[in-house]
This record gives C-alpha cells, sequence and structure tokens, in this order.
C-alpha cells in the first residue's frame, strides 16, 4: 500500500511539472483544481463517510472534451481516505445541454481493529472498486441548470458490497451574485442509493460563498436520510475552506463530491 501511494504521488509531480514545462503549444487546454480543509469529511454515499476532520485535492488536467480528474482524500492525522482517478469525457458539449460520462478506479481505505500475536493493534485496510457515471445536464440559463446523475460500482473483493446504484436529480445554481464583491452556488438534489439488497433516499445540498478575483472560498454540505435500510447516519453536515487552484472558483465542480 505504501508503494502504491508513493508511486502515485510521484506520477502526480511529474505529470505536474511536465504541464508546467513543455511547450505551450503542447500544454493542456487546462490544468485546474481545489484543495479543501475540512471539519467533516463526508460523501454522497453516508456509508464511505470519513465522518472527522479530512483534507481533500480535487484535480482536473485535460484537453478538449477529455479529462483526467483525481480525487484524493485523506483524514488530518495524514491516514488515506479514498483515492479515485476518474477519466471523463464529454460525448455532447452544447451551450444548453451536456452529457459527460466517466469510469476510475479508486480505493477505499478503512482502520480495523485486528489480533496479532495475540495482540489487538490497528490496521490500515484497503478496499478496492471500478465505477461508472453519466451525467446529462440541462442549462436554463447562465445561472440555472438541471440535472441527473448516475454512478455505479462494482466491488472486487468479495468480502465488500458487490454493486452500487445511484440516480440523483439536482438543480444547479451557479455564480448568483451576493452584492458587487461576492457570488454563491448552491446545489439541492434527492437521490435514490442501492448497495446490493439494500435501498433509500436521501435529500443533499450544498453551498458555496466565493470573493470576486480571491482564491478563497467557504463550502458548506448537508445530507438527510429520508428513508433507507442502508446503514449509516441520518444527518451529515461539513463546512470546508477552499483554496481554488488557477483561479477557477466554481467553474470546477464544487457542488458534487463522492
Amino acid at each position: 500500500m505504501k508503494k502504491t501511494i508513493t508511486l502515485f504521488s510521484f506520477s502526480l509531480f511529474t505529470l505536474w511539472s511536465f504541464a508546467q514545462s513543455i511547450d505551450t503549444t503542447q500544454t493542456p487546454s487546462f490544468f485546474r483544481g481545489q484543495i479543501t480543509a475540512t471539519n467533516n469529511g463526508i460523501s454522497l454515499i453516508p456509508n464511505f463517510s470519513l465522518n472527522k476532520p479530512a483534507a481533500l485535492f480535487d484535480l482536473s488536467i485535460g484537453k478538449g472534451r477529455l479529462s483526467f480528474d483525481p480525487m484524493l482524500r485523506f483524514g488530518l492525522d495524514g491516514k488515506p481516505w479514498t483515492l479515485i482517478f476518474w477519466f471523463r469525457y464529454k460525448v455532447v458539449d452544447q451551450r444548453k445541454f451536456t452529457l459527460g460520462i466517466g469510469a476510475h478506479p479508486a480505493l477505499l481505505f478503512r482502520t480495523e481493529t485486528a489480533f496479532i500475536a495475540g495482540i489487538s493493534k490497528e490496521v490500515l485496510t484497503t478496499q478496492r472498486y471500478v465505477a461508472w457515471e453519466a451525467s446529462p445536464t440541462y442549462r436554463l440559463n447562465k445561472n440555472v441548470a438541471l440535472g441527473l446523475y448516475y454512478i455505479g460500482s462494482h466491488g472486487l473483493t468479495r468480502d465488500l458490497i458487490q454493486l452500487t446504484n445511484f440516480v440523483a436529480a439536482r438543480v444547479l445554481f451557479t455564480n448568483l451574485k451576493l452584492g458587487s464583491q461576492f457570488n454563491y452556488a448552491f446545489s439541492p438534489q434527492v437521490y435514490y442509493l442501492q448497495q446490493d439488497k439494500l435501498d433509500g433516499t436521501y435529500w443533499n445540498a450544498s453551498f458555496g460563498l466565493a470573493k470576486n478575483h480571491f482564491p478563497l472560498t467557504i463550502s458548506a454540505n448537508l445530507s438527510q436520510k429520508i428513508q433507507s435500510e442502508i446503514p449509516g447516519k441520518d444527518f451529515l453536515w461539513s463546512l470546508g475552506l477552499v483554496y481554488n487552484i488557477n483561479n477557477t472558483y466554481f467553474k470546477t465542480s464544487t457542488l458534487s463530491r463522492l
């Protein structure tokens, strides 16, 4: 596991260095991202939540319709939480309508208690998943869009949840003015979650507040169980301080994090 993390970190640093140093005619059309410190690491899939302070790294490198979007999550104690490596492609990219698809491998880390030579110790275990997504979005105007989001995943070891289906209906309000100096984004959604034979429905809302031409933003996330057989807390919330790389503000997706 240490070798995997070290290799990935080295690869990411090499890719970033390469993107900074190559000739401008070969540079990817965009490189952007966000670094978030949050009081509570929560996930749209409630039983994947960390439920303690975390650091989130969301990066995106791409050209045209294709992008590589690694999502790296760590507890503030330095232990990894999830490592997700999205590859995404916009099948349709029109002014009013977009349709994106994607797939990723993922590593989910959990601290468990194990007995080694009769002694109880905490060990970090790794769970492996593959996932796929589709995200059609219809824009009503420059500030409001309606969207559906589907993600499915499959566990690669027998002791994991084998099949997950997640379907959400959402409204996205972006770049809304708050006086002359501030803007905000807000995205409520209702979603259905199925994990093997268990299922449930949930409500979630994400909020972001930014000052014009300033790289730091404030984010908030709320999640409420409506009805569910899936284990997990009924209500989750978090606050975060976000540093936006390359002044992307709300151009990257601050409102939908797995």
